[in-house]
């Protein structure tokens, strides 16, 4: 139950943080940098969820 309130909680203050506007952001927009930001992410997100699965993967092997 603690889990979900602190989730909701973050959630909520992560929601008006984000309604800010942010100048930086405004600027790495204008110049198109936003989306170099955004594809390291996505891949750095992607390779830690492939090297998440492999160590599952290897677990369910030794459990058995």
């Amino acid at each position: 139950m603690k889990f979900i309130i602190t989730l909701l909680f973050s959630l909520f203050c992560s929601t008006l943080t984000m309604a800010q506007d942010v100048e930086m952001a405004d600027v790495m927009r204008s110049n198109g940098k936003i989306y170099v930001v955004v594809a390291i992410i996505a891949i750095l997100f992607i390779g830690l969820m492939i090297y998440l699965i492999r160590i599952d993967k290897k677990v369910q092997k030794l459990e058995e």
